[in-house]
């Protein structure tokens, strides 16, 4: 489905969404997080900060991070799979950038498998840069590529993408 992006919504993620949340990471990942990874993120954790994207009313994409200091560090982002290839999972992260900045954070890092290019692609374009890895990170044993960017605060005040 092609997406209006003047309708996309973002707001903070509540526990309501959760089910919804789950679904998507089922879709997008090898080792999804669980319900209960999302909930003890919403309840016991102070650093989280999750956005969902809504279409029409639906949950279509999510994006999480911890805000620690002046450092945010994503934890996951994800769009809907028949969603995908529309620009939503940049929409997405720049929503991430902003919440990250109105929160004080002045740089951002994130961890992305080492055979994910097309994620890393994306994340270059956000001006992330690799600064090293991080052996056997993900369940299947395969290495994260960890990514450093500096917020610029005023591109992302103004929304200029």
């Amino acid at each position: 489905m092609t997406v209006d992006t003047n309708k996309l919504v973002y707001r903070a993620m509540t526990m309501a969404d959760i089910p919804a949340i789950v679904d998507i990471e089922l879709e997008a990942f090898s080792s999804p997080w669980t319900t209960e990874a999302f909930t003890n993120e919403l309840i016991n954790n102070l650093f989280a900060r999750y956005l969902v994207m809504e279409y029409r009313g639906e949950i279509i994409g999510y994006g999480g991070m911890w805000v620690i200091m002046d450092e945010a560090h994503v934890t996951n982002i994800a769009v809907r799979s028949d969603f995908r290839g529309q620009g939503l999972g940049h929409r997405l992260l720049f929503e991430l950038q902003r919440t990250a900045v109105f929160f004080g954070a002045v740089k951002m890092t994130l961890e992305v498998r080492v055979s994910n290019e097309i994620a890393q692609r994306l994340y270059r374009k956000f001006g992330f840069e690799p600064s090293g890895i991080r052996p056997r990170y993900y369940s299947d044993n395969e290495d994260a590529l960890i990514m450093w960017a500096e917020l610029d605060r005023e591109r992302l005040k103004t929304g200029e993408q």
